[in-house]
């Protein structure tokens, strides 16, 4: 099979050329029945190929034509063994592995630090989650990923688990020593599950972490969408066999998945998927070096911090991506979320993620010189701006709350019989609702976890910060909806 090949978006572009009249949907009919505006800025190529699974283009949920082609060359290219396309995110795909894995009561060994897909999984299939506790970094005020003894630790006791669930690499960029704990993983016959999505491009360069085909994974959710190449909310799901049946997965992705499936989406993925299997060697050497040179510039910045290699060296820092620049901004004396706005204002600048000590930017092969210049001459405005106007900052203490006890399955806590009490008063009691930052989409606590005073003050810091905590029904997070008590008669 020629990586050169994109079977499903040429099959689109071809099907689009004949021009068949449609009597199916979508309603707009090639842009025509759509509104102008809308249609002249998207373009009639894009709406061309906005199409559905009738016979000559396959379908996704019995794929047996271009897109089964297509899945085909996506696993040849990621080292799997087979390869299922997501127009359901990596969320979507995150929640299949686990669901595939997983039935109600089984235990699943799963980092605290997990995406808000992960709980929304295990509240589905009605998982045990065994709790892992990732080791926190407290200069940067982030969370890494878990060891190997770490799962080690948790097999021995847990052996009876139905899958490690894993992280690699963080949001920032930062990677555990993902092959050791896939073999401590296999000795128990426990499959590993990885939750991939930043990172799609690491498979195509070896000074990048170990990605999750490569080290052995069993199931990795990547998000090509995220640093590949491909339109928002596209991604794959790669699968090695054995531990797992690929039959399974199929059956589970397709009951989370809409029957009214993105042909441009799915074209997007085909024609990332040649670019990254054929180019993509080069275009991440480009890639690393320029994030490298911005690196070094913006570590030449008075009281800035942006971490490289150094960080790696505990157990749970085994490698990191250089291509994501996490950004210290705490010896400045204000937020990164301060920071954030001021980018925004002053050089119409987006960062990825902000929280009360970082930025977040990634560098990507649609990066240049040009606008990474850009960045360093912000910062070093920034920088000289904010120790002008208060030649006394002091850093802002680094503090992350400990995580809260699990008290109730988050499955039993979603589906409980609930009341709503102001967030103030909640200490002591269970939640019935996650509450988190997004992004990244890490919960401050979940549904069942008891809610501390520590965790309120972490709250209604990043609240106070202007950072996006999001989760409850109650929008301003003023009410929380916890367990309902049970007294006995007085």
């Amino acid at each position: 099979m020629s990586q050169q090949h994109t079977p499903l978006f040429t099959g689109l572009v071809e099907h689009a050329k004949r021009n068949p009249i449609q009597f199916h949907i979508p309603g707009h009919k090639k842009g025509v029945g759509m509104d102008e505006a809308f249609r002249d800025f998207i373009g009639e190529h894009a709406l061309a190929i906005d199409l559905i699974n009738i016979s000559p283009l396959d379908d996704l949920h019995h794929p047996h034509g271009m897109i089964k082609e297509a899945q085909q060359l996506a696993a040849e290219a990621f080292g799997a063994d087979y390869t299922f396309f997501s127009v359901q995110g990596t969320s979507g795909a995150i929640m299949t592995m686990i669901m595939s894995v997983c039935k109600p009561g089984d235990k699943l060994i799963v980092p605290r630090n997990v995406h808000k897909s992960v709980t929304s999984a295990i509240i589905f299939s009605g998982a045990t989650p065994i709790f892992i506790h990732p080791e926190l970094d407290e200069q940067l005020g982030i969370s890494h990923g878990i060891t190997p003894e770490a799962v080690e630790k948790a097999l021995a006791v847990h052996p009876d688990a139905k899958g490690v669930f894993v992280i690699n690499p963080t949001y920032f960029g930062i990677a555990a020593d993902l092959q050791k704990i896939v073999t401590i993983a296999h000795e128990y016959d426990v499959p590993v599950l990885v939750d991939e999505a930043h990172g799609v491009h690491i498979h195509f360069h070896d000074s990048l972490p170990l990605s999750a085909m490569q080290a052995g994974a069993d199931m990795a959710a990547t998000s090509v969408h995220k640093l590949g190449g491909s339109l928002t909310q596209s991604s794959v799901l790669n699968i090695k066999q054995g531990l797992v049946s690929h039959e399974r997965v199929q059956s589970v992705l397709s009951m989370l998945t809409t029957t009214s499936t993105s042909y441009i989406l799915l074209a997007s993925l085909d024609a990332a998927r040649k670019h990254l299997a054929t180019k993509g060697t080069a275009l991440m050497e480009q890639t690393i070096r320029l994030a490298e040179h911005t690196r070094r510039a913006i570590n030449e910045i008075p009281s800035l911090f942006c971490v490289g290699g150094e960080i790696i060296g505990s157990k749970a820092t085994f490698d990191y991506d250089p291509t994501k620049l996490i950004i210290s901004v705490n010896q400045l004396g204000i937020t990164g979320y301060d920071v954030e706005v001021w980018l925004r204002e002053h050089y119409n600048i987006e960062v990825e993620l902000s929280d009360l000590y970082n930025i977040l930017c990634i560098i990507t092969p649609g990066d240049s010189e040009v606008e990474t210049q850009i960045l360093i001459d912000a910062l070093r405005r920034l920088s000289d701006n904010f120790q002008t106007k208060n030649q006394t900052n002091t850093p802002i203490p680094v503090k992350v709350p400990d995580i809260p006890l699990l008290a109730l399955s988050p499955r039993d806590a979603f589906y409980a019989d609930t009341e709503t009490i102001p967030l103030i008063e909640a200490a002591g009691r269970i939640s019935a609702e996650f509450v988190m930052v997004y992004p990244p989409g890490i919960p401050i606590f979940l549904p069942g976890e008891i809610i501390t005073k520590d965790n309120i003050y972490y709250i209604h810091e990043n609240l106070d910060a202007g950072l996006p905590v999001q989760g409850p029904e109650d929008e301003t997070l003023k009410l929380i909806q916890v367990i309902k008590e049970r007294r006995a008669f007085q």
